[in-house]
């Protein structure tokens, strides 16, 4: 898709993802995190507003065109490393204040999923965030939105702090407690 268009997705353009953003940046806890990882970055329009919210901000995916897209959209940001990783298995080691899940967990069956719950508990530290915004309508993907949501609900090491639904996407964030 990204062979044929820069942005398919129109996350530089559409107002979903207009407000998306900016609701997701409001429901952050902390004003300013020490490191941030932000797995499927896709071409950088959500990295590049996290970008001034941390001190060092890994963006990953899996897409060598969305992830030049991304490079040269943060060229001037040296505290950001753009790479290309497949997630779970090339999850980096962290420790990580807060990790992005944006538009990216339902892509997972609850197997893998769970792995990856399991891959930001060993990354992070108690008190770190982890925040997750998935559309809510209709997908061909493994599970919805929601569904994700709840599998991180059902995570004894997070405490959702922060809940917000709108009829198009779903946003939580969770803090580590243990």
């Amino acid at each position: 898709m990204y062979e044929n268009e820069s942005d398919p997705w129109g996350f530089e353009t559409s107002e979903y993802e207009r407000r998306k953003y900016s609701v997701t940046l409001a429901s952050l806890p902390k004003a300013h995190y020490g490191a941030v990882f932000e797995p499927g970055c896709s071409i950088g329009v959500l990295t590049e507003k996290l970008a001034d919210r941390c001190d060092q901000l890994l963006a990953t995916d899996v897409v060598p065109t969305a992830l030049q897209r991304a490079t040269c959209r943060l060229c001037n940001c040296p505290h950001v490393t753009i790479e290309r990783r497949a997630i779970p298995e090339e999850w980096p080691e962290g420790p990580f204040d807060l990790v992005v899940l944006s538009e990216i967990a339902y892509y997972f069956d609850e197997e893998d999923l769970t792995r990856i719950i399991s891959l930001i508990i060993r990354s992070t530290t108690v008190g770190a965030n982890v925040i997750g915004v998935h559309w809510r309508g209709e997908t061909d993907y493994p599970l919805s939105g929601d569904r994700t949501h709840e599998l991180v609900d059902a995570t004894p090491q997070f405490d959702r702090i922060v809940l917000h639904v709108e009829p198009e996407f779903t946003l939580a964030v969770w803090e580590r407690r243990s």
